[in-house]
């Protein structure tokens, strides 16, 4: 049987807090009408606290289930999770692929000074996140290498200036 939609594409969206993954996401999700899945904007919509890592996992099921669904019929999907492992976004990869939809890794690895500002301005979480939580952060966050970037597809659009391709 022929396939009834063109190929989807999936935006993996990967940095730590302050990063600007929203920001970008939000501009990407303008510029392709793509639909975006953020834990957090959920989480804070039900009145979950932001650490409540159990019910995070649940909705970043519960969206990537949605997200699944929404490229098998050839839309364009943002996942805004972090992505902090390389298996996340290997299973994120992998998972699109399995339905045919392109997949892409925007990468943001801002200094930690421009972290911990961007997160003082925002003022979001409760409790606040501290500069040394940053450095801890980045000490366990798997930074994508050349060859892991090398498995996505290359960008349509670029949104935002901080990248690392």
């Amino acid at each position: 049987m022929d396939k009834l939609y063109p190929p989807g594409r999936l935006i993996v969206i990967c940095g730590l807090p302050g990063a600007g993954k929203t920001t970008v996401a939000k501009q990407l999700e303008n510029k392709l009408h793509a639909v975006r899945f953020c834990p957090d904007e959920w989480m804070n919509a039900l009145g979950i606290n932001l650490y409540d890592g159990k019910m995070r996992e649940r909705i970043e099921a519960l969206q990537w289930k949605l997200a699944q669904g929404l490229l098998a019929l050839g839309l364009t999907v943002i996942i805004e999770w972090g992505t902090w492992g390389r298996a996340e976004r290997d299973a994120l990869r992998l998972g699109a692929r399995a339905l045919g939809a392109a997949v892409e890794l925007h990468f943001l690895d801002p200094p930690i000074d421009i972290l911990f500002e961007r997160i003082r301005q925002r003022n979001l979480e409760s409790p606040p996140i501290e500069r040394n939580d940053l450095i801890q952060w980045s000490e366990i966050f798997e930074r994508p290498s050349p060859e892991e970037i090398a498995l996505f597809d290359t960008p349509e659009v670029v949104a935002g200036a901080l990248y690392v391709l």
